[in-house]
């Protein structure tokens, strides 16, 4: 394995999981070359201090999730990136078959949770439906064929990441790949991913709030 995976992981007070997340990630990527960025949001709980104490990177954003995944991809040395939440409902055992996408030849590779062998135990109706709607109008706009849109365990080509000069500083940013991905006519692949439940603290995701951003997000690109 010769080539470096850069995992960028956005946190905001997950002081209980992020020590947890990282020694997942270390356990599954034993005789891969990686690094481990925390983009952090000025947590008052010291997410920061712990991430450092497991051995990862820790770099600075308060702005947003899509402002971090941004900062941190800026930052990441890898030939693959990965992006990845810090509230352990991604599997790190996934994180394989992410690179083996990229390493296919594949520019992005998009964990599915409606794909046979996903699924989600994070999923309340009310996000289920927005998401299946949101999936729906970005695949008759765009002419996709994707099967979930606002998940953010995903792996990227260095040329990828590069290529989509990305925008979005909030919970767009997953939506605003999807898009960009499938306007610069990119090799995508989806696999199955498993979402499991959040293990300490409370989700940032706001239903309706968000979900305006990421409506505005689809529409507004429509013209770019």
């Amino acid at each position: 394995m010769s080539e470096l995976i850069s995992i960028v992981i956005p946190t905001l007070n997950e002081s209980e999981n992020i020590a947890k997340a990282i020694k997942g990630i270390r356990n599954v990527l034993k005789g891969y070359k990686y690094e481990i960025i925390v983009v952090d949001g000025h947590s008052p709980d010291n997410t920061d201090k712990i991430a450092k104490k497991a051995g990862a990177t820790v770099i600075y954003d308060r702005i947003g999730k899509g402002s971090a995944l941004r900062k941190g991809f800026d930052y990441a040395k890898g030939d693959i990136i990965i992006s990845m939440d810090a509230d352990l409902s991604n599997e790190p055992k996934e994180l394989k078959i992410l690179i083996a996408g990229i390493e296919a030849g594949y520019d992005i590779c998009m964990g599915s949770r409606f794909l046979l062998g996903g699924g989600s135990d994070d999923m309340p109706l009310l996000r289920r439906f927005g998401n299946r709607a949101f999936v729906l109008l970005v695949n008759l706009i765009y002419g996709a064929k994707y099967t979930d849109l606002c998940y953010g365990y995903r792996s990227f080509s260095k040329r990828a990441v590069k290529k989509m000069h990305l925008n979005e500083r909030g919970f767009g940013i997953e939506t605003e790949i999807n898009i960009l991905a499938k306007k610069f006519n990119m090799h995508i692949l989806e696999v199955p991913s498993y979402e499991k439940k959040r293990e300490h603290g409370v989700g940032k995701l706001r239903s309706f709030y968000d979900g305006y951003k990421i409506l505005k997000t689809i529409l507004s690109n429509i013209f770019n």
